[in-house]
């Protein structure tokens, strides 16, 4: 039990660091960065989540990727600033960097059957974030069109 609650914390900090620094070199603006850490740290506490429970990394991205999403629309409206503020800072935790770099080594040393496992991993991935973002931006605009509120 504490091995998972130190695990978490870890996980937290890094992943607020993580984002947040991000967020710094994209010159997003001050009042916007520790909503960008929330909105990262939500969307990998839900990746992590469903990954333990489900073993699913499709799914854990889509999931994380929609939670990413809804609360960047929910930021974006209550900071006033565009959506894609907090979109791509948050984002960076899931990105699948490690596959990338494992199927380019593959192809770099000739283990082409390896570097095509890898790199239809990191397309999967990016479907599944591209999708997740998709279904968030959906649900949004069904949401404020139900309640009558105009979509900036």
């Amino acid at each position: 039990m504490m091995n998972l609650i130190l695990f978490l914390i870890v996980n937290v900090v890094f992943c607020y660091m993580a984002t947040v620094g991000f967020g710094v070199i994209l010159n997003i603006p001050r009042r916007g960065l520790n909503e960008c850490g929330i909105v990262g740290v939500i969307g990998w506490l839900v990746y992590v989540c469903i990954k333990d429970c489900f073993s699913s990394s499709m799914l854990a991205n889509l999931l994380a990727a929609f939670s990413i999403g809804m609360g960047a629309m929910f930021c974006a409206r209550f900071k006033k600033m565009p959506m894609i503020l907090f979109n791509i800072p948050s984002l960076v935790p899931l990105v699948p960097g490690g596959q990338a770099y494992r199927a380019v080594r593959y192809f770099a040393i000739g283990k082409n059957d390896l570097a095509l496992s890898y790199l239809v991993q990191v397309g999967m991935i990016a479907g599944s974030i591209a999708v997740g973002f998709f279904l968030a931006e959906f649900v949004s605009q069904v949401y404020f069109k139900i309640h009558g509120y105009s979509q900036q």
